[in-house]
Formats: C-alpha cells, sequence, structure tokens
C-alpha cells in the first residue's frame, strides 16, 4: 500500500468494465484503485483496512462529456423556453455584465453542483480562462476546451489566436486543456482548419458542437436561413454566409479535417446516417445533450440510431443556461426514455445509457483511467441511494437522481449526505 487505504463497500457496485458484484467493494489506496471485487473477499485480503459501508449501488464517478460551467449563474435563461436564436441574444446580453470573479464563482457553484450529483469528470467549455484555476483547484477530471467564437479571418490574425495561445499556455497546474472551435457558424472555415492544425500540433483534443439545430444544416450547406442573418449581423465576414458547401455539417467538419480520435462533437441532433457513419468513420464520440435540446426546441437527437448503429456515445448536460439541471441521471433518464420512444427495443438499453454517462465519456476524452473501477484507475467513485433488488443499471436511470450520498475524487470523501428515505 501506497497511501491511506480504505475499502468502499455497497449491496451493489457496478465497475462498468465488469459485471454488476453482489455485496461489492473496492479497495482505494491513495488516489488510485489498487482492486475491486466482493467485500467478504477485500477484506480477508486486506485485514486492519478501514471499511466504509454505504447503501445502494457504488458507480465509477460520472462523466459530464459537455458542459459549460462558468454559465452556472445563467440558470434563469433554461426556463424562458424562447426561441434558440433569442436565446443566444440574451446570453450575449447576460455575458455583458459579468466580471472575472463572477464567472469564478459562477464556474464555482457549477463544480459543487456536479460533486454533489455523483460526477467527477467533465468536457467543459471555456470561453473565460478565469475559470481554468477552480476547476484545477477542484481536482475533477477531464478536460477544459478553451473557446474560440465569432472569428474570421481578419479577427484571427488580430486577436483570436494570441487569446487563445496565451490561455494555452497559461493553464494552471492539474488541469487538463483543449480547444473548442464553437460551431461551423461563428467560426470561419480557415480558422476551423487552422484550429485543428494547431490543435494536433500541440497534442491537444477538441470538441466543438457540430449539427445541434436544423437552421446549421440549412446553413451550411445553402449559406442561408437564421444563421446566415446572424453571421451577416456579427461583423465578421464568413466564408459559408450566402454561399454554402453543400455539404451537412458532419461531411464539412471531415472536410476540414477536424474530425478524428482525438474529437468529440456536442449535440449531434441532426445527424442523418450518412453523418453518423462518418462520426464512427473518423472515431469521433458524439456527447447527447436532450434536455438542453428540447429547452431550444432545436429537435431530439437519434439517440436509438446511435446506439443501434453502434456509434460512441457520451452523455452532457450543457450548462445551466439551457438544461434544468447538472444532474448527469436527470440527462441519462432523458435520453433513456428518447431512445424508447424513437424505438429501440433491446435489453441493453439501461445498461448502455450508464455506461454513456462513465466510461463513454472518459472515451470521448481520450481517457481510460476514469469513468471505470479497475485497478490503476483514478480512485473517483459515486455512490447513489437506490434499490438493489433489481437490475442496477435501471435503478441508478429510474431512480439516481437527486439521490447522491457519496461522491469521491482522486480518494477524498467531497460530498457526503444522509441517505434519502424509502
Amino acid at each position: 500500500m501506497v497511501g491511506m487505504a480504505v475499502i468502499e463497500a455497497a449491496p451493489v457496485v457496478v465497475p462498468v468494465a465488469a459485471e454488476p458484484i453482489q455485496d461489492g467493494a473496492v479497495l482505494v489506496d491513495g488516489d488510485r484503485i489498487a482492486a475491486v471485487g466482493e467485500r467478504r473477499e477485500l477484506c480477508a485480503a486486506h485485514p486492519g483496512v478501514v471499511v466504509r459501508k454505504w447503501r445502494g449501488v457504488l458507480t465509477p464517478g460520472l462523466v459530464n462529456a459537455h458542459t459549460h460551467l462558468q454559465y452556472t449563474d445563467f440558470a434563469g435563461l433554461a426556463s424562458l423556453r424562447t426561441s434558440f436564436y433569442r436565446w443566444l441574444a440574451q446570453v450575449g446580453e447576460r455575458r455583458t455584465g459579468f466580471t472575472d470573479p463572477m464567472w469564478i464563482a459562477s464556474a464555482q457553484r457549477g463544480i459543487e453542483a456536479l460533486l454533489r450529483s455523483g460526477t467527477t469528470a467533465a468536457a467543459d467549455i471555456v470561453t473565460e480562462p478565469v475559470v481554468l484555476e477552480p476547476t484545477a483547484r477542484s481536482g475533477l477530471a477531464g478536460i477544459s476546451y478553451l473557446e474560440v467564437v465569432v472569428a474570421d479571418d481578419e479577427r484571427w490574425a488580430r486577436t483570436k489566436r494570441d487569446q487563445l495561445l496565451r490561455g494555452l499556455d497559461s493553464v494552471p497546474e492539474g488541469r487538463a486543456v483543449g480547444v473548442s472551435p464553437h460551431t461551423l457558424y461563428t467560426v470561419g472555415t480557415e480558422v476551423f482548419r487552422a484550429l485543428a492544425k494547431l490543435s494536433r500540433a500541440r497534442g491537444l483534443r477538441m470538441h466543438p458542437h457540430l449539427a445541434e439545430s436544423a437552421d446549421e444544416v440549412r446553413y451550411v450547406r445553402d449559406g442561408a436561413g437564421p444563421l446566415a442573418d446572424i453571421a451577416r449581423t456579427s461583423g465578421c465576414s464568413f466564408e459559408l454566409s450566402g454561399v454554402g458547401t453543400q455539404r451537412t455539417p458532419t461531411a464539412q467538419m471531415a472536410f476540414l479535417e477536424a474530425l478524428g480520435a482525438d474529437t468529440h462533437v456536442a449535440h449531434g441532433v441532426h445527424c442523418d446516417a450518412a453523418d453518423r457513419a462518418l462520426l464512427r468513420e473518423y472515431g469521433a464520440s458524439v456527447a447527447l445533450c436532450a434536455r438542453s435540446n428540447a429547452t431550444l426546441g432545436v429537435g431530439d437527437p437519434p439517440v436509438a440510431a446511435y446506439l443501434a448503429e453502434g456509434s460512441p456515445i457520451a452523455i452532457g448536460t450543457d450548462s445551466l443556461a439551457s438544461s434544468p439541471s447538472l444532474d448527469l441521471l436527470e440527462e441519462a433518464r432523458a435520453l433513456r426514455d428518447l431512445a424508447r420512444r424513437q424505438g429501440y427495443v433491446g435489453s441493453d438499453l439501461d445498461r448502455r445509457i450508464i455506461d454513456a454517462a462513465t466510461r463513454g465519456g472518459a472515451v470521448a476524452m481520450g481517457a481510460n483511467d476514469f469513468g471505470v473501477l479497475t485497478p490503476g484507475s483514478r480512485a473517483d467513485l459515486a455512490v447513489f441511494d437506490v434499490p438493489v433488488d433489481s437490475d442496477p443499471h435501471r435503478a441508478l436511470i429510474d431512480h439516481g437522481a437527486g439521490r447522491c450520498t457519496a461522491t469521491i475524487l482522486a480518494g477524498h470523501l467531497v460530498h457526503h449526505a444522509t441517505a434519502s428515505p424509502r
């Protein structure tokens, strides 16, 4: 043993990488998992090690594959149920009144909400680099993606490139970073291509938004529609405005060499069979955010098709500006129910959704040491006070939201709540 060892035990342990374990346990040594198995076997093999017994189901810490923690204090916007375009304008209006201390406080509240709901890793989109500090300090696993938005060739050359490089070169210790070219309608064609090259030259991962709305499809294909109007009023000269490419957003992103196993995209709502096949060909995961999509009225992601076709998926909440909560199990339930409505009838649905909420998010970020309970992985765990007399995957989705009683981050107990009465 290297550090302070603890055996975390529960009636059911869901390793994700293996079958659920009845009366299971995880041996935590310092910030890593040393062993996973039945409680009696681990206790016998490690006499004298402190045992913490939890009620319910113990899982890997959840992995939020798409969020914007800095917008936690924009929560009121999600309840307005306005149009996508009015919502974009309102986000812009709110941004003008925020100072660096306000951004930091907002991100900190988002981090606390993640930990209270059992999430221990996040793909976080960052527009204000000041929020990197609280995220690094928190110890969350995952990646902070520095966002480039409203950037044509002129702005990229004049300010945006240097801003991005300064952000990448001043990252606090303890937090991995990547690059987020915002969208194909807010980033110029050559800028998007340059961002992909820059990211790969530095060995960084990318996380753009893709095919969130039908209007995005129209804009990329035809250069027309409401997003073309927004592009014209942005003060930028975007190549696609008024012209289009005759490609779908997915095909255009591939054309710009911005897809790959080093990329995961957010939303993927308007991806047809050819688009989904292209994402699989490039090895790009999709972070699904159904509740945000519903709030903004942009449509439902084809969850059933992604599952049936074997596409790599992850789950994100997006931000509180467009989602009712940062609780990933609420999002998991929404996606599970949507898949059923779309006709998915496989008996593996609950398991696959939980996989997407854990290991799927880690895969999306190119990681293999969180999102699963395996020896050598980070000691990131969550405990949910849910029934243990049936399929634990279904129990987590049906009852887990709001019932996280413990979150363990890199071996440290960072959240502990009293078990809910049943």
